[in-house]
C-alpha cells in the first residue's frame, strides 16, 4: 500500500450538472470530495465557460506583455495604492523570499471610488488599472471574472454537497460576497535551470481556477514525489486552499505545488482565486465525527499552522501578501 496522500494523478471531473442544477450533481459533489480528501487538486470541464472568452483574454494578453516595460509600467502596481492592482516586473514578487521568475497583472472586483469599502481605505479593494494598448482588455477581464466568479459559486456549492451541507453553505457563512482576485502572469523562458517560474507554496483562501496555455509547467506536491499538472484541452485545474483546509480540520487538503516555465517561449497562466469576504471569520464547520486537527507545521511548506489561526481573511491574507511584495507593504499594512 502507498502512503497516505501519496496521489499520482490529478483526476478530471466532469461538472456540466453542477453547473446547471440538474440532476446527478451528487454524484459531482461526491468526485469533488475524493479529490480534496486525496490531493486537494482536480480538473473540471463542462464548466460552461465561453471558449471564444478565454481566447480573446489569451491573445490580449500576450499582446500586453510583449510590449516594451515602459509601457507596462504605465499601470505598475504601485499606482494601484491600497487596492493592490496593476503590473509587477518578472523578479518583483517574492515566494519564500525568493524572488519568481514570472511578470503579471492584478485584478480585483471592479469598485467605484464612492464604494464605502474604498471610501473606507480597505486593502485590495477598489478600481483595477487597465493598459490603454490593447484595446479591449478591460472588457475581456471583467467579463473573465464574472463568468469565474459564476463557476466558482457552483464549485463552492457542490464541496458544500460533497460534505453533508446544504450547497448554501458557503455563500451562507462569509462567501455570499467572495473577495474575487484575478492574476494574469506570463513566465519567460528559464535563463537558469535553478530558478522558479513560482517556488512551492499553497494558495490562501478556498479555491483556485486556474486556465492553463498549453507549455506546461505545474507541479504538484504529492506524499513522495512532485506530479505534473499538465493542461488538458477545455478544463481548468482547480486547487483548494489554506482557509478551506483550516474550515474542514485538515479533511480538505491545501496543496503546496510550483511552477516552472519548461518551453522555449513566455507561458502563460490565470489564477482565478475565489476567497472569502475580506472581513468574514475564519471558522471551523462543525463535521460530525471529525476530531480536532493535528499540528501539521513540520510538514507544511511555511512551518505555520493554518489550524491556530483565529480572525477574518483579511487579516490572514494581509500577513501573507505582505511577504510577498516587501515594498509595497507599507502602503497597505
Amino acid at each position: 500500500m502507498g502512503l497516505p496522500n501519496d496521489f499520482s494523478h490529478i483526476p478530471i471531473i466532469d461538472v456540466s450538472s453542477l453547473v446547471a442544477g440538474q440532476p446527478g450533481q451528487r454524484a459531482v459533489a461526491d468526485r469533488l470530495g475524493a479529490a480534496c480528501r486525496e490531493c486537494g487538486f482536480f480538473y473540471v470541464v463542462g464548466h460552461g465557460v465561453d471558449e471564444s472568452l478565454q481566447t480573446r483574454l489569451r491573445s490580449l494578453s500576450r499582446e500586453f506583455f510583449a510590449q516594451d516595460l515602459d509601457a507596462k509600467l504605465k499601470i505598475r502596481m504601485a499606482l494601484g495604492g491600497r487596492a493592490w492592482r496593476g503590473y509587477f516586473r518578472v523578479g518583483d514578487e517574492l515566494t519564500s523570499g525568493k524572488p519568481d521568475q514570472k511578470e503579471g497583472l492584478y485584478f480585483g472586483a471592479e469598485l467605484p471610488g464612492d464604494d464605502p469599502r474604498v471610501l473606507a481605505g480597505t486593502p485590495l479593494h477598489g478600481p483595477n488599472l487597465f493598459p490603454l494598448k490593447p484595446g479591449g482588455l478591460r472588457e475581456a477581464v471583467l467579463e473573465y471574472m464574472a463568468a469565474l466568479t459564476a463557476l466558482g459559486r457552483r464549485l463552492m456549492a457542490g464541496l458544500a454537497l460533497s460534505l453533508g451541507l446544504n450547497e448554501s453553505y458557503f455563500a451562507d457563512h462569509g462567501m455570499g460576497e467572495p473577495l474575487t482576485l484575478f492574476r494574469i502572469f506570463n513566465y519567460p523562458p528559464p535563463t537558469n535551470a535553478d530558478l522558479w517560474g513560482v517556488g512551492e507554496h499553497t494558495d490562501y483562501g478556498l479555491l483556485t481556477i486556474v486556465l492553463q496555455d498549453d507549455a506546461g509547467g505545474l507541479e504538484v506536491k504529492s506524499r513522495s514525489r512532485w506530479v505534473p499538472a499538465p493542461p488538458v484541452p477545455g478544463s481548468f485545474v482547480c486547487n483548494i486552499g489554506d482557509m478551506l483546509d483550516r474550515m474542514t480540520g485538515g479533511l480538505y487538503r491545501s496543496t503546496p505545488h510550483r511552477v516552472r516555465n519548461p518551453a522555449p517561449r513566455d507561458r502563460l497562466s490565470f489564477p482565478f482565486f475565489f476567497d472569502p469576504n475580506f472581513f468574514a471569520p475564519v471558522q471551523p464547520i462543525p463535521l460530525a465525527g471529525r476530531a480536532a486537527p493535528a499540528d501539521d507545521r513540520e510538514e507544511r511548506w511555511d512551518h505555520a499552522n493554518i489550524h491556530a489561526f483565529e480572525g477574518t481573511y483579511g487579516d490572514y491574507l494581509l500577513k501573507k501578501v505582505g511577504k510577498v511584495f516587501p515594498e509595497l507593504r507599507a502602503t497597505v499594512m
